[in-house]
């Protein structure tokens, strides 16, 4: 997952069908540069989740895009997935990392703590994840961090952050200028009105222009 500028981290809807969606995903990731898919089902049996991966993370893998399982270390090592996002109540970094192995990604959520960022820092975490910036239905955000927590994290460490909550292609600007590493978005691309491809083009004109902003 380069980050020499901000790039789109692409977490899919809650609940899909595998191969419609994997068709779906692939106009996606076709339409511009996208660094991972995570894959994060609400309310589905683990051998719904694994067929799911079976089926998608070939499209990503195939596109050089990073697959990653939400939450579940041991599904992301049987689904042949780049690696795991484990949250606060989810398997620790340390029991990820062991599952998983040294080769693969391991991001942890942070909600709006420095203090947690930093323990998952020290611990090894590939990146750390900050959030909901944005007023969100995705999901129950437990932090509301404001957008210089991206600047602060930026001066304290090089480890890779991710911005979610809310994201858009209209709102994003002020966290790819604060130095935001990946934009995490789910809603703004998937229910875009003119579809995904369309969602993800619109995205990188946004962060095409904030990182120039950013430069001058």
């Amino acid at each position: 997952m380069n980050t020499e500028t901000c790039r789109l981290y692409l977490i899919t809807p809650p609940r899909i069908e595998p191969a419609g969606f994997a068709e779906t995903l692939a106009a996606a990731l076709d339409a511009g540069d996208v660094a991972a898919v995570q894959l994060r089902l609400k309310d589905c049996r683990r051998d719904e989740i694994l067929r799911a991966a079976e089926t998608l993370v070939p499209v990503a893998q195939s596109r050089d895009v990073a697959f990653i399982m939400n939450d579940d270390p041991l599904l992301a090592a049987e689904a042949g997935c780049d690696g795991v996002h484990v949250g606060q109540e989810d398997a620790s970094y340390g029991e990820a990392r062991d599952i998983v192995g040294d080769r693969a990604i391991v991001g942890v959520t942070c909600h709006g703590s420095i203090d947690l960022a930093i323990n998952a820092a020290e611990a090894g975490a590939d990146y750390v994840a900050f959030g909901a910036f944005f007023p969100t239905d995705t999901k129950d955000a437990k932090g509301h961090p404001e957008i210089d927590i991206i600047e602060t994290w930026n001066l304290a460490t090089t480890v890779p952050s991710v911005a979610i909550g809310g994201i858009t292609p209209g709102n994003c600007g002020a966290l790819v200028r604060g130095g935001a590493d990946f934009l995490a978005v789910v809603s703004a691309v998937w229910n875009h009105a003119d579809g995904p491809a369309a969602a993800v083009r619109a995205f990188i004109e946004a962060i095409e222009r904030a990182e120039a902003e950013r430069r001058e």
